[in-house]
């Protein structure tokens, strides 16, 4: 019998006490999506410890209502992430609750006539009050009356001028801490959000329009990955924050590299999605080494499971490991 496949063993978990970093190490050598998690955790490591490195997270789907908002937040002021790319959701709707609001426990299984009679919105199991939310919304819009619309933004200059708004209000949200680390922010996609609805507002009311040019954000992630030694990509979920921050590798080069392309050498996905349906959402990072936009080479690993039950871990886990990382200033680039 061949024995070249039978050199590392499984290992039963086994109860007792211990920390978060513990368990996710110990969670390596089991099977399934566990190991998966276990090494995700130590990919994490080496993009933290790897001084040359800029890492980048790309957020999507709806994890500000979900509690997740302030381990973004964290990993912002610790100086884990260089550059965030989020969905417009993602950070217009921890506003909501760092304004004073609440979400609620609530349940698929209801009737959602009833809950509109209420005026009141649901994301899967969870509630929210749709005046509160428009609190939120009439906040977006209150600032960008008030800002130069001459000029063009990209979403990053747009979002630091919200941040340092929303600073001055004590508002302290994921935009507030982007602002304050002076941490590069983009939202391509910033239109499908409470953004979106504050500034058409803005423009039907008050005849006021606040251009925001996503291909500048595209130039200036590029300039970015252009300028770093290496890069290394976190990704919750998929959608538009994910393959923004995948074809920025491709136009990285149109800034004076030699090379037609500058692939990641590292990469977490946490998804839930699955790769056969030809979605980008699903699609494994060993597909991402075809374009070119992640190294064959590299450091990588897709982990299927929920952000929700994921990136707590991994957080907790990170902080436990006390790493501590300099912030890197692309203030001169942009």
């Amino acid at each position: 019998m061949n024995k070249q496949y039978l050199r590392d063993k499984v290992k039963t978990i086994e109860v007792k006490e211990r920390k978060i970093s513990e368990l996710i190490r110990e969670m390596q050598d089991v099977s399934f999506q566990g190991r998966s998690l276990g090494e995700a955790y130590n990919v994490l490591k080496k993009m933290l410890l790897d001084k040359d490195t800029t890492i980048i997270m790309g957020i999507s789907g709806s994890l500000s209502t979900a509690g997740m908002w302030k381990i973004i937040k964290w990993l912002i002021d610790e100086n884990y992430i260089d550059v965030l790319v989020s969905t417009g959701a993602n950070i217009s709707e921890d506003i909501y609750e760092a304004m004073g609001a609440s979400y609620y426990k609530g349940s698929p299984y209801i009737d959602d006539s009833e809950l509109f009679k209420y005026k009141i919105d649901r994301f899967y199991d969870t509630f929210a009050d749709e005046d509160e939310y428009s609190n939120m919304e009439n906040l977006i819009y209150n600032f960008a009356k008030n800002i130069d619309s001459s000029k063009v933004y990209s979403s990053r200059e747009f979002l630091w001028k919200f941040g340092e708004f929303l600073n001055s209000k004590k508002i302290f949200s994921i935009v507030t801490s982007a602002y304050l680390r002076r941490m590069p922010i983009y939202s391509p996609a910033l239109a499908d959000s409470a953004y979106g609805i504050a500034l058409s507002k803005l423009k039907i009311y008050d005849n006021k329009l606040v251009a925001i040019d996503a291909t500048l954000d595209l130039v200036e992630i590029s300039k970015i990955i252009a300028n770093s030694k290496k890069t290394g990509v976190i990704y919750i979920g998929g959608g538009v924050p994910k393959d923004f921050i995948q074809i920025a590798t491709i136009s990285a080069p149109f800034y004076g590299l030699e090379n037609d392309r500058k692939p990641h050498s590292y990469a977490i996905q946490i998804t839930t999605d699955s790769p056969q349906w030809g979605g980008l959402s699903g699609c494994t990072l060993e597909e991402a080494v075809s374009w070119g936009k992640i190294s064959s080479q590299a450091s990588k690993i897709t982990v299927y499971c929920d952000a929700t039950i994921a990136l707590p871990i991994l957080a907790h886990s990170i902080l436990e490991s006390k790493i501590k990382r300099k912030a890197k200033d692309f203030n001169e680039i942009l």
